[in-house]
């Protein structure tokens, strides 16, 4: 277990860094550029309008 923890373990942390590091830095390499901001659609459908006079308690 100790072989484990001391040399396995911290491998597996490092190597799982590096594939994180090398996808975010792909993403500036990509035609698509996704380093703009991301599109704004239309949200209106997620504003409920209600055009009744009644009041909802």
């Amino acid at each position: 277990m100790a072989f484990f923890r001391q040399y396995i373990a911290p491998l597996l942390i490092v190597l799982m860094f590096l594939v994180a590091l090398v996808a975010v830095t792909a993403r500036a390499f990509l035609p698509s550029d996704l380093s703009a901001p991301a599109p704004i659609d239309d949200i209106s459908y997620l504003l409920k309008v209600d055009n009744t006079d009644n009041m909802i308690l």
